[in-house]
């Protein structure tokens, strides 16, 4: 696959839940998420300003309520630094119990959003205006917290952060610097340390720094619990404000903590292999959360990519670990709150600074860069971390489709004449707000002229065309000729066309006396091949790195570059009759070098194996109708294995339609098993699965559907290949 996609999830697979997988899977994921949770909360408490019990009310809350009700089973929720810059302005603006008010009524247009089934349109959002509005949060959240770690107090804006900060550095406070620089070099280091990532780095260094403060340091300030938390809980209030002012902050609550919930339910969807995440009812159980937070006296909740992450490396099976590791922060609080008073405020701001860092993340910085949106995100995330959340992302909305209008207008009008040729090329995007500029063009070519028009454009729309015919028409009638160059005119992805070649048209199949010649498209590639060019140089100076063998069939209809939406060097590909891998020393030079050259040389890291329907090869296996002593003959009869396979399999159901396969159908199914199994005949492919640096992969694509469907080894054999099941790996073994 291309390496420019994120890698097919390795993770843990979600399975109903029993007892059995509860005890011994999601119990010790909780108990590692609870030690990550503890710190993490209380950090995010104290950096909002809001009581320190809050956060551990937030956690407790989004652990147990949202793990129970949303949509993601592996992810966990609870206060997150992303909302620490909006709790901290509400608090200030409106004071501590009008902030829970407001994540009450946060929660409930949470809740309303997911069942009128919009709370997916949150996605919309431009990545680079999200990972922008991250980024400003990053870096606030980590000048308020450098504060924090050099023994001082926070201000109330970046701005006055960066002003304070020369004679905080000069202050003297040995004790705090010490906690918090040794808290942020435990974190930084803690992870690069082998056989021991298992052991959240937060925990280990707000354990270690907090054993040495009460130890050996007696000048730092230190977390402060009520006596009685239960007693110290602070009921919601009616906001004290304008309408606007309160409509403002409810609205900035909910969708800021619906982004973050929705983004992290799909990055642990990345994680794992089990059932994508149901947003709707993610959001629904997110704001069923901040309700119930918010009428405690709690955070505002929201799903948290940290501890979502640890809780799937941890192993969890299910949304059980959420709601336990919710648990044990209740019981905790409750029976031990006085060991939390030992930890430095010092300790939790260092978790805090680098947290907040580790949101400016550098391959965000390079993918948006290469896809032309730096700028969007640098603009977001200057005017988060200056003006505050809701005006930097507002002006980095509004960047971003001044941005989209500006490319939508812009087309690129060029001619050249060469012995009494004009050529006109046009590239972009033309519609109607281009045709003036493109007619002031069109009519500076000479009257009687030898016209050629080239269109590579992304989009035509209806002014466009009829000024250009309207143009053409008349040319002719002046004597001159026009040849328009209609092949180049395509809807043909251009916005990444290293990734997603298509010379062709999709809407129409023409007939075999109709078709382009083979001259005229190579004509056309090359006319058209500038933005591949530096790729495809690359590729030949670097040499090919593909991550997959695919093995298919010869059929025409069978694209594989197309159906995998991979591109140039992304796979090292093998096509003959019928999909088929012989055995290991059956003669077969070409197939066994091409194998053994991927897992060997190339390290390929998967070998999809893709069969497909409506198969001549099957057929003619079915129907023995080769010619006897042909070269076809000899070559099906590696069939014969897959012939008796499919002789004892049972019907087998397309997943999407329902309609049983027909047999030459069925017989290309059970194929692709047999031919897994026959893969496993090299030593080099035993070897390299059984050390776990290959995977094999059944693939069966639908050419009436289009759409692939990957094979298992069990009923129903097929299975819907955007289902991801653990088992789409496996071939038959029966």
């Amino acid at each position: 696959m291309s390496t420019s996609h994120p890698p097919p999830a390795s993770g843990p697979v979600p399975e109903r839940t029993t007892w059995r997988s509860v005890l011994h899977h999601d119990l010790p994921a909780s108990l590692v998420v609870f030690l990550i949770a503890i710190p993490l909360s209380l950090g995010i408490a104290a950096a909002s300003g809001a009581p320190l019990i809050a956060g551990l009310v937030a956690a407790v809350v989004g652990g147990v309520v949202a793990g129970a009700l949303g949509g993601s089973p592996l992810q966990v929720s609870g206060p997150a630094a992303g909302l620490t810059v909006v709790v901290a302005g509400l608090v200030g603006q409106f004071g501590w119990a009008a902030t829970a008010g407001i994540t009450c009524a946060a929660g409930l247009l949470q809740i309303l959003l997911g069942i009128t089934r919009v709370g997916r349109l949150a996605l919309s959002l431009s990545p680079a205006v999200v990972h922008g509005m991250l980024a400003g949060i990053g870096v606030t959240i980590a000048v308020q917290q450098l504060h924090v770690v050099l023994g001082g107090k926070a201000q109330s804006s970046l701005i006055a952060n960066l002003a304070a900060l020369p004679a905080q550095l000069v202050a003297h406070h040995p004790h705090s610097v010490l906690v918090g620089v040794l808290t942020v070099a435990i974190l930084l280091t803690w992870p690069r340390l082998p056989k021991v990532k298992a052991i959240p780095a937060p925990l280990v260094a707000v354990v270690a720094v907090t054993a040495l403060a009460a130890a050996f340091l007696t000048d730092v300030t230190r977390v402060d619990l009520p006596e009685q938390p239960l007693k110290e809980l602070v009921l919601p209030a009616v906001p004290d404000g304008t309408p606007i002012e309160i409509i403002t902050a409810v609205l900035t609550v909910a969708l800021v903590a619906s982004v973050e919930s929705l983004l992290s339910a799909v990055a642990v969807d990345k994680l794992h292999r089990g059932k994508r995440s149901n947003l709707d009812r993610e959001l629904i159980g997110q704001g069923a959360a901040n309700a119930v937070s918010g009428a405690l006296g709690g955070m505002p909740v929201t799903g948290v990519i940290v501890r979502s992450s640890t809780n799937v490396a941890a192993g969890a099976r299910s949304r059980a670990s959420a709601i336990l590791h919710g648990v044990w922060i209740a019981a905790f609080v409750l029976a031990a709150g006085a060991m939390l008073e030992l930890i430095p405020m010092a300790a939790l701001a260092g978790v805090l600074l680098v947290t907040g860092l580790r949101l400016v993340q550098l391959a965000h910085i390079r993918t948006l860069r290469k896809h032309d949106e730096l700028l969007v995100y640098v603009v977001t995330a200057a005017g988060v971390a200056v003006f505050g959340l809701a005006d930097g992302v507002l002006l980095g909305l509004a960047l971003a489709i001044v941005r989209v209008l500006y490319r939508l207008a812009r087309a690129t009008v060029t001619t050249i004449e060469e012995d009494g040729l004009w050529t006109i090329r046009i590239r972009g995007t033309l519609v109607f707000l281009g045709v003036s500029s493109l007619v002031r063009t069109l009519r500076s070519i000479p009257e009687g002229a030898r016209v050629r028009v080239d269109l590579d454009v992304h989009h035509l729309d209806h002014a466009a065309y009829e000024a250009i015919e309207d143009w053409r028409r008349g040319h002719l009638a002046r004597g001159g000729s026009v040849e328009l160059n209609r092949v180049a005119f395509r809807a043909a992805m251009r916005s990444d066309p290293a990734r997603r070649l298509l010379p062709w048209h999709p809407q129409v199949i023409a007939e075999p006396d109709q078709r382009v010649s083979m001259l005229d498209g190579i004509r056309e590639f090359e006319a058209s091949a500038d933005p591949i060019r530096p790729m495809l140089a690359k590729l030949a100076a670097d040499g090919q790195r593909p991550g997959q063998l695919f093995i298919t069939c010869a059929d025409s209809r069978i694209v594989p570059n197309l159906i995998t939406t991979t591109g140039p060097g992304d796979q090292f590909c093998v096509r003959n009759v019928g999909n088929l891998v012989p055995p290991k020393g059956s003669n077969s030079s070409s197939v066994d070098a091409a194998i053994e050259y991927a897992v060997d040389v190339l390290g390929v890291k998967s070998i999809v194996v893709c069969g497909h329907s409506h198969c001549g090869a099957a057929a003619a296996a079915l129907e023995a109708n080769a010619p006897a002593g042909t070269g076809l003959q000899n070559w099906l009869r590696h069939l014969e294995p897959s012939l008796r396979r499919a002789v004892g399999l049972p019907d087998i159901v397309d997943p999407a339609t329902g309609v049983k396969l027909s047999p030459a159908d069925k017989l290309s199914v059970a194929n692709v098993g047999v031919q897994l199994a026959n893969l496993r005949s090299f030593a080099c492919v035993r070897k390299a699965e059984d050390e776990g640096r290959l995977e094999l992969i059944g693939l069966w694509f639908d050419l009436r559907a289009a759409a692939a469907r990957l094979v298992l080894d069990r009923e129903p054999y097929l299975v819907r290949a955007d289902e991801e099941l653990a088992t789409a790996g496996s071939s038959f073994k029966r």
